[in-house]
């Protein structure tokens, strides 16, 4: 299975809110870094095929596809499920034959073999997604060919997935890939994973200890 996975990248100057008491200023080149460090780790997967970032942010546009990000503009509003849909729409016309795979941006610990095992999992059915560590939420939502994402992000959206009908993944040592990072405490936890180099970076001017190495 070869997959086309969609990252919805919010505008700079609207992500990550509620890390602003522990970024301060450098908050919007934190969402940036947290965006950039996700994208080159899920365009390391062997299985990925494209990856497309929805998102109108100018400095985000300019960054993601000089990683070899497709960036998909014209976002419609209306917060995160249109955006997917939206870049759904753009991947199924590029490759209707791929998998069609939906994923926060908000990954900054990402590692590429513990995404690959995600989606060699969700390979096995029709739609099917990852809840988040606190058991809540969605990191990743799926959908083979012949099915739609059917997006339903943000909140509790573990259940509602499950309830419309999505597979719930469990696969074993995959926890780069559940933890998104909205609060400080989520970063801290993500660093203790081993952050990617740009995100770190940023991360060794927060914080009074040492990042963590680069995996």
């Amino acid at each position: 299975m070869r997959w086309s996975l969609i990252v919805p990248v919010k505008h700079l100057g609207l992500a990550k809110s509620r890390l602003a008491l522990a970024a301060g200023t450098m908050r919007e080149g934190l969402a940036l870094a947290i965006a950039c460090d996700t994208v080159s780790a899920a365009l390391s997967c062997p299985t990925v095929d494209t990856l497309f970032v929805v998102t109108d942010d100018p400095l985000a546009d300019a960054e993601l596809s000089s990683l070899g990000a497709v960036v998909v503009s014209g976002e419609p509003g209306g917060g995160m499920n249109p955006a997917l849909e939206h870049g759904e729409a753009a991947a199924r016309a590029r490759d209707p034959r791929a998998g069609v795979c939906a994923m926060s941006a908000d990954l900054p610990a990402l590692r590429p073999d513990e995404l690959e095992l995600v989606l060699a999992a969700a390979s096995e059915h029709g739609r099917s997604f990852l809840a988040d560590s606190p058991g809540v939420g969605t990191t990743l939502l799926a959908a083979t060919p012949g099915h739609r994402l059917v997006p339903s992000f943000e909140g509790g959206s573990r259940n509602r997935h499950r309830e419309g009908g999505a597979r719930e993944l469990s696969p074993v040592g995959v926890e780069s890939v559940r933890r998104d990072v909205d609060t400080p405490e989520d970063l801290i936890e993500a660093a203790a994973l081993g952050l990617g180099p740009r995100t770190r970076s940023l991360w060794a001017r927060m914080a009074p200890h040492e990042p963590e190495e680069a995996h």
